[in-house]
C-alpha cells in the first residue's frame, strides 16, 4: 500500500554552477521532473512512495533511477527506453534566483510511456495519485496518464494535478489549454501559478478566476501559487491568502514541486478528507508548505534542496 503514487516525467536538471576559467557556464547534474521532486518531499517526510514513468537505458536513466531508490521511491513502475535518451533540461537563472529551461526531448524518453507500461496494481490501496501536464503533450504517454487517473477516479483515490505549463514542450498553446482543462476534469486537488491562472482562464482576478475553475470542474481545493508573495486558496466558497516568509533565493527550480508535496503531506499527517477542511486548518497546512518551499530555494537544484522534516517543523512551530 502507497500513500502516494505519482505518474510523469523524470529528467535530468542540468543547474549552473559557477563558470570555468575559461569563462564557460558550469552545469552540475540534477534529478528533475515534478512528479518525481513531488514524490521525493513525500519520502522524505516519511510517507511510502512510488513512481510510474519512463526513462532512456542510458548512463543518466540509470542515474535517475538510482535516484527513485536512494530517496526510498519506489521504482518498480520505471521502464527504461532502449532506443530514446534521457530527457534533459538546462535550467537558467536570473539574479533574483528564478529560472527557466530549455528542454532536450526531441523525443525524450518519458513522452515514450505506454499504456501496457503503466502498472495499475501500485494504486491498489493507494491514497493519492499525482500527475501533471507534461505527461500529456504526446499522444502515447497521454494515453498512459488518462489511464491512471482514471483508473484512480474509479478506485476513489484522491487525485493531485500540477498543469505545470511549459510552452516550448507543446505543438501549440491552443492544445496545451485543452489538455490541461482536461487534466483538470479528473483533479481533487489543482495547484497552478498566476501565469497559469491567465492561461487556462484568461482573468487575473484570484478570487474571479479560482471561482470558475473550482466550480467547473468540481475541484475540492484549488491552490495559487504566488511566488514569493505566498499562496491563494479556495476551497468551494471559502478563499484565502497565506503570506511566504522572505529568504534569499539562489535557485527556485522545483519550489512549487516541494509547496505541494509538504501540502500533500500535512493532508496524510492529519488523515483528513478534503470536505472537512476549514480555512483554519489549510491555512496551517499551506504555512508549512510556504516554509518548505522557501528554505528549498535557498540551495541548487530541485530534490537536493529538499529541506529536512526538522528544520521546516522549527521554524512552523515558532511562526505559529
Amino acid at each position: 500500500m502507497y500513500d502516494v503514487v505519482s505518474l510523469g516525467e523524470l529528467l535530468i536538471d542540468f543547474t549552473p554552477v559557477g563558470v570555468s576559467d575559461n569563462g564557460n557556464t558550469l552545469f552540475e547534474t540534477n534529478p528533475g521532473g515534478a512528479p518525481a521532486n513531488v514524490l521525493a518531499v513525500l519520502s522524505r517526510y516519511g510517507h511510502k512512495t512510488a513512481f510510474i514513468g519512463k526513462v532512456g537505458d542510458d548512463q543518466l536513466g540509470h542515474f535517475l533511477g538510482k535516484v527513485l531508490e536512494n530517496n526510498h521511491i519506489d521504482a518498480r513502475g520505471l521502464s527504461y527506453a532502449n532506443n530514446v535518451n534521457t530527457t534533459l533540461a538546462f535550467v537558467h537563472l536570473d539574479k533574483a534566483g528564478d529560472r527557466s529551461f530549455h528542454f532536450y526531448r526531441s523525443p525524450g524518453a518519458d513522452m515514450m510511456l505506454s499504456e501496457d507500461e503503466v502498472d495499475l496494481t501500485l494504486l491498489n490501496n493507494a491514497k493519492v495519485l499525482h500527475f501533471g501536464s507534461l505527461s500529456m503533450t504526446h499522444e502515447m504517454v497521454k494515453k498512459a496518464t488518462l489511464k491512471a487517473v482514471a483508473a484512480a477516479n474509479e478506485k476513489g483515490i484522491l487525485v493531485s494535478y500540477d498543469p505545470n505549463l511549459r510552452p516550448l514542450l507543446w505543438d501549440s498553446l491552443e492544445r496545451a489549454k485543452e489538455t490541461i482543462i482536461e487534466g483538470m476534469q479528473y483533479a481533487d486537488i489543482v495547484k497552478i501559478s498566476e501565469e497559469e491562472l491567465l492561461f487556462i482562464t484568461g482573468l487575473t482576478d484570484l478570487e474571479k478566476g479560482s471561482r470558475e475553475l473550482v466550480e467547473r470542474f468540481h475541484l475540492k481545493l484549488l491552490l495559487i501559487t504566488l511566488g514569493d508573495k505566498g499562496c491563494f486558496y479556495r476551497l468551494k466558497h471559502e478563499t484565502g491568502y497565506v503570506k511566504a516568509k522572505s529568504v534569499n533565493a539562489v535557485d527556485t527550480t522545483g519550489a512549487g514541486d516541494i509547496f505541494l508535496g509538504s501540502l500533500l503531506h500535512k493532508i496524510l499527517e492529519k488523515k483528513i478528507t478534503l470536505e472537512l477542511l476549514t480555512p483554519g486548518i489549510i491555512e496551517e497546512m499551506i504555512s508549512f508548505a510556504n516554509i518548505a518551499a522557501g528554505l528549498s530555494t535557498t540551495q541548487k537544484g530541485a530534490i537536493p534542496a529538499i529541506p529536512e522534516l526538522d528544520d521546516v517543523n522549527k521554524i512552523f512551530e515558532d511562526n505559529v
